[in-house]
């Protein structure tokens, strides 16, 4: 610590003048002990004295230098340990002090700058977004990202998955997007790209391959722990981590990329070009565009197609979440074919079942039907369960059950006026009046009613006819007769 000359005259005034002691003028002129010290001529002395004095590490300073020589990385705190196991006697403290002098400083990297070729190479990576809620569970949320080397044009997209097939799908996606490929795609080394690696041997995923040889682009990755070798996306993914994630909650798929895809359009391509002065992101694009490779007549299929065991209830699972099937195939075999957005189960060429992709965690996903044909199958099977029924028909009901329960509410009796709403104004209008109603932190069956009748009269949907009339009005024939009869009646009433 450097101070000006009128405080190095006043310690040396308080100190051969006043004789006070080295702590008290520390204190008094609010600096360091070692300040006075070194004013004062007394800091060189005590230090050479104190060097005087060995240290009980010194022996071992050959030892602790071979070693770290092999092992740079090496914490002060296993040496200690190696230490003491050859008579060393000191603390901790001593060793690392040593250590933290004599350790070897890791020599800094100079970087290749590296401009590609125009439509040359793209560069892929995710990134973690955070988690999201789903039904039954979290989901850890991914942001793909495909960026054009040269232009720095850029496409994304949020996915729940980083398998092999998640990848060829945005892939093809960003293909479609791009109108064509570059000449190389260039990845870091997860398990979706790289099967085994020894060296710059390298085994690629088959499925990559497939999609690769399919566009005619050669698949490359960085040397390993070497993420500059894909500056550009790496760049991209802290651009949108500051410019578009930044105070932004993304709550599901659908949202995320529908404010991605307007994000890139809107601002990230509308931005100025890092190299090209003058010029924008999206009139590169515009120019690499045509420098890229076409595409083929048809896409690639990206498809997930594996055989499946049906269990003994017809459900088929994938993902932790079960899929109905016909009864007739339950402890049978069939093939799985899914995407990111549906699930289809053929037996041989022929569909036998289609869904929608569930992404939550543990869901049963039943088609009725399918509940419907094996009830049919079972000849002293009960009419169905009614909370059986709603689970299939109003996704997210069971919140409803649960909240009957806590508040000591007849079950059966709710369950059954639930019922009567799911049959007079259908799955759909009651599935969106029972997520409105949890949300308002109630349960009562006359509040469901009322949001149901709401949401028909919004929509201007009519009631069914038994609705109107009642069930207890028989289904008769009305036999037609004169009406001269009314003419009689209304002359009597005269008279």
């Amino acid at each position: 610590m450097t101070v000006d000359t009128q405080v190095e005259a006043e310690v040396r005034r308080l100190y051969y003048a006043e004789h006070w002691k080295v702590g008290t003028i520390a204190s008094q002129l609010s600096v360091h002990g070692d300040v006075v010290r070194r004013v004062l001529g007394l800091l060189e002395r005590g230090g050479a004295s104190r060097q005087e004095k060995p240290r009980l590490v010194e022996p071992y300073a050959d030892f602790i230098g071979e070693t770290l020589a092999r092992y740079p990385k090496l914490r002060a705190t296993r040496l200690y340990d190696m230490l003491r196991g050859r008579g060393y006697e000191g603390s901790v403290r001593t060793v690392r002090e040593y250590v933290a002098g004599v350790r070897p400083r890791p020599t800094r990297e100079a970087f290749l700058r590296v401009e590609p070729l125009v439509g040359e190479q793209s560069q892929v990576d995710w990134a973690y977004v955070g988690k999201v809620k789903v039904p039954g569970g979290e989901r850890a949320l991914w942001l793909f990202v495909q960026v054009q080397a040269w232009s720095r044009g850029m496409w994304g997209e949020f996915v729940f998955d980083m398998g092999a097939h998640s990848l060829v799908r945005s892939l093809v996606r960003a293909a479609g997007y791009f109108g064509g490929t570059s000449r190389q795609w260039l990845f870091d080394n997860p398990k979706a790209v790289v099967l085994e690696r020894y060296g710059d041997a390298v085994r690629f995923h088959p499925l990559l391959l497939e999609v690769a040889g399919h566009y005619r682009v050669q698949p490359r990755v960085c040397a390993v722990r070497k993420a500059n070798q894909k500056g550009k996306v790496e760049r991209a993914i802290r651009y949108l981590r500051e410019r578009f994630l930044a105070g932004r909650s993304v709550h599901s798929v659908e949202q995320g990329n529908r404010e991605l895809w307007a994000f890139l359009q809107e601002v990230a391509h509308a931005r100025a070009h890092p190299t090209q002065p003058g010029r924008t992101v999206a009139e590169c694009l515009a120019e690499e565009k045509q420098r890229l490779l076409p595409l083929p007549p048809t896409p690639a299929s990206t498809d997930r197609v594996e055989p499946v065991s049906v269990d003994a209830t017809a459900f088929v699972r994938l993902d932790t979440n079960s899929y109905s099937v016909p009864p007739r195939y339950a402890s049978t075999s069939l093939t799985l074919v899914a995407d990111d957005t549906r699930v289809r189960l053929l037996d041989g060429a022929q569909e036998v079942a289609r869904h929608a992709r569930c992404w939550g965690r543990r869901q049963l996903v039943e088609a009725p039907e399918h509940r419907e044909a094996l009830l049919a199958l079972k000849r002293h099977a009960r009419e169905p369960k009614g909370q059986d029924r709603l689970r299939s028909a109003v996704p997210g009901v069971e919140a409803l059950f649960t909240r009957w329960v806590e508040a000591g509410r007849n079950v059966g009796s709710l369950t059954a006026r639930t019922l009567r709403l799911l049959d007079t104004y259908g799955p759909a209008l009651l599935a969106d009046a029972v997520h409105e109603v949890l949300q308002r932190g109630t349960h009562d069956p006359g509040a469901l009613a009322a949001v149901c009748e709401q949401r028909r009269l919004a929509l201007r949907q009519p009631l069914p006819l038994e609705v109107h009339l009642g069930g207890h009005v028989p289904d008769r024939d009305v036999l037609p007769h004169s009406l001269e009869s009314y003419d009689d009646c209304t002359t009597r009433r005269r008279d």
